[in-house]
Parts: C-alpha cells; sequence; structure tokens
C-alpha cells in the first residue's frame, strides 16, 4: 500500500493556491507547517489510512525542487463533471493544461481524465472512472 506521495515546490504559496483549488473537493484537509503542506483525508477512529496522504514540500537537500520526468500523481473525482470543473479551478489557480478533460482511446471505455502541471511543473492527473455515467463508446 502506498502511504504517502510527496512533491517538491519552491514557492510553498503558489503550490498552495493550485492545490486547494481542487483537493478539498476530494474530501482532503490541509495542514500547514514550517515543512510544507499536508493534504489528507480523514480515517474513522482506530481504522488505516486507505488512500495515501499527499504532501507538497521544499527539497529537503536545499536544491530547487524538479519535476520528474515520467512521474505523475492521480487524483480520482466523483463524475465527470468534477473532473472538468476541478481541471478548471486548478488552471485559474496557477496551473497548466496538460489534456483537456476527457476520454483517451487508450484507456478503458469509462476513464474520463485530464491532466495538468501545478507551478513547479509537477504533472497531475484528475480522473474518473463512474460506470453509472456514460462512457466513451456512447
Amino acid at each position: 500500500m502506498i502511504a504517502y506521495v510527496t512533491v517538491g515546490a519552491d514557492d510553498i504559496a503558489r503550490a498552495k493556491r493550485f492545490y486547494t483549488a481542487f483537493l478539498p473537493a476530494l474530501g482532503y484537509t490541509l495542514e500547514e507547517g514550517a515543512e510544507g503542506l499536508s493534504f489528507t483525508l480523514p480515517v474513522a477512529p482506530g481504522k488505516t489510512p486507505v488512500h495515501p496522504d499527499f504532501y507538497v514540500k521544499p527539497p529537503f537537500d536545499g536544491h530547487p525542487a524538479s519535476a520528474g520526468n515520467g512521474a505523475m500523481v492521480a487524483f480520482e473525482a466523483r463524475s465527470q463533471a468534477q473532473v472538468h470543473d476541478l481541471h478548471a479551478a486548478a488552471l485559474a489557480a496557477g496551473g497548466t493544461d496538460e489534456g483537456q478533460p476527457g476520454f483517451r482511446a487508450s484507456y478503458g471505455a469509462h476513464f474520463y481524465v485530464s491532466y495538468l502541471r501545478d507551478p513547479q511543473g509537477n504533472k497531475i492527473a484528475l480522473f474518473s472512472s463512474n460506470p453509472d455515467e456514460p462512457g466513451r463508446d456512447g
């Protein structure tokens, strides 16, 4: 099980603006500290987290943050409409478009996805694969 995912950021304020544009809508809460941003999902008392935490931090080695080539973090939305809305919110909050919301021929018929870059250049996907919504072929 993946326990957490961390991306680097040199400008935490810009990163906060970007990530708070969509992560709270997916159920994440934010804790801020001197070490950066910690986004977590609620966990019932006595239960183990099912989904990983997401952290945005300056690199510990003191060097500038950089985006990984081929690295991407994907967040699951509840619906195709939410993917569309959160993609737009993330763009308005300083992200850049890497792929408008929609179906992709190389994925399943219900996999609706959009791609973004955060202000540091980290690649982010927002997706829904809700089988109760119309698929690519219908």
